[in-house]
């Protein structure tokens, strides 16, 4: 296996001790480990430089010219599953031979248990619950079991919340961009037939990439679609969903409740109409911590410098063209 050159960003942070990595640069220390494990070499961004992972964040001109700068760059290792706030950079400096890799499928597992533990929390009610300064004499609550789910988004995250859900016998609808079937799923159609699930569904996940096509995908047509008391749960990205037409969606009781770990704007300022909705359970998009990230982002580092290093195919590409 021939040596890889690995240069981290932001620079600043590279040299830095492991243990004073701040919450913007939570991915330097385990991108060290993972040149360490793979016996790469770190090195300083320069001609030498064949990998950049970027350990957190990072801004966006200093990012582009790193790659513009360098031409020996093969891969770019981004931090995050989502990629939005890197499309522009991404789009100005595609080239041949140059791959951007992103964490999609990395942080599936603890995103997906975030995503059933809001769809539990909404479907009894605790967001409700948790307010009450009262014994509350009214019953509230319904039950996953045997419910009706749709996700969102067929990617990691929803793939491996349809494994999660199993034990509940729910009935799942996956919605993707193509038909191609997702194993486990009762059904798997296109994003243009989501109003057709819509009103048969008891929760709604939304688990896709945001890209242009995909901003504002439910707005308040969609929530004029769904049951009453169903619940909708997002820990993808907050511009997927339509804040004001859901803010007006739970305040008139369109839908039943909403779990959200990501919002837009975000983050969701104090006295936003959202903090005061009793229906709504927001965590401050904290789905996936840095402590539960920070392995899992080491092993998708180490796999693509071995990946590069042997001539494989490095895990989570970007498809720069569609965005994710």
């Amino acid at each position: 296996m021939s040596t890889v050159a690995v240069s981290v960003l932001p620079v600043a942070s590279a040299t830095a001790d492991s243990e004073g990595a701040s919450g913007d640069t939570w991915g330097v220390a385990p991108a060290k480990r993972a040149v360490d494990a793979t016996d790469a070499r770190l090195v300083e961004l320069g001609d030498e430089t064949e990998v950049i992972v970027v350990g957190g964040r990072v801004d966006q001109d200093e990012l582009r010219t790193a790659i513009e700068r360098n031409p020996g760059v093969r891969l770019v290792q981004l931090p995050s599953a989502g990629v939005d706030a890197y499309v522009e950079t991404m789009e100005a400096t595609a080239r041949e031979g140059l791959v951007f890799t992103s964490a999609k499928g990395a942080y599936s597992a603890p995103v997906a248990e975030h995503a059933l533990a809001l769809t539990l929390a909404t479907l009894r009610s605790l967001q409700i619950r948790a307010r009450a300064s009262s014994w509350e004499r009214e019953q509230r609550g319904i039950s996953l079991n045997g419910a009706t789910v749709t996700i969102v988004g067929a990617g990691g995250i929803g793939t491996e919340l349809l494994r999660l859900l199993r034990p509940f016998d729910v009935e799942v609808t996956m919605v993707r961009r193509t038909d191609e079937a997702v194993p486990g799923a009762h059904r798997t159609v296109t994003v243009d037939r989501l109003a057709e699930v819509l009103p048969t569904s008891d929760v709604v996940v939304v688990a896709a990439a945001l890209t242009g096509g995909t901003r504002s995908l439910l707005g308040a047509d969609e929530f004029a679609a769904m049951k009453r008391t169903a619940v909708l749960v997002n820990i993808a990205r907050g511009p997927l969903v339509d804040t004001d037409a859901l803010v007006t969606a739970l305040a008139e009781g369109r839908i039943g409740a909403a779990g959200l770990d990501v919002v837009d704007p975000e983050p969701l300022p104090d006295g936003h109409p959202l903090w005061a909705e009793p229906r709504a359970l927001i965590t401050p998009h904290q789905a996936n911590t840095n402590a539960m990230t920070e392995p899992l982002f080491q092993a998708r580092v180490e796999a693509n410098i071995v990946a590069l290093a042997e001539g494989g195919d490095p895990e989570g590409v970007v498809d720069v063209e569609q965005g994710y």
